[in-house]
């Protein structure tokens, strides 16, 4: 996908992935650490995650379209380009903690709880995957609109 309605596709993907990660982040440490979260929102925080996950090679892929559609790019756009590179290694984890907690959930409705070390290594996991996918994403986005913003509004 390169354009969308005479847009670049990557334009309008990247809000996607700046709306849904810190959602989706949220959703799971909510779910990791509370038991009726859990019950309301574990579902729609694991399809939130997969949906994350699909969504950002769509984003790199039409990133790099645009990229080499404006004949390369300064350091910040390269800079900008290996972060975006980077993304689906700290989404993958988001999509493995989310995959977690709905085992949790499952396992508690069939009557077999996890124990405390478990439910307590689960929340960790979900923390960090979710705070490192949000940093992460905030980092690109935070270079990609320095290298199109620097400069243009003074």
């Amino acid at each position: 996908m390169s354009t969308f309605r005479g847009l670049p596709a990557h334009v309008l993907l990247v809000h996607g992935l700046v709306v849904l990660v810190p959602l989706t982040a949220a959703l799971l440490v909510l779910c990791a650490l509370w038991p009726a979260a859990r019950r309301r929102f574990v579902w729609l925080t694991a399809v939130l995650a997969v949906a994350v996950v699909v969504l950002t090679p769509l984003t790199t892929t039409a990133g790099e379209w645009l990229r080499e559609r404006l004949g390369g790019g300064s350091p910040a756009i390269e800079e900008h380009a290996n972060l975006g590179d980077d993304t689906l290694f700290y989404i993958v984890p988001l999509v493995v903690a989310a995959a977690l907690v709905a085992l949790v959930h499952v396992r508690a409705g069939r009557n077999r709880p996890v124990g405390r070390a478990a439910l307590a290594l689960v929340a960790i996991v979900a923390i960090a995957a979710g705070t490192a996918a949000t940093v992460h994403t905030y980092r690109v986005g935070d270079s990609g609109s320095r290298a199109v913003w620097t400069g243009v509004v003074t």
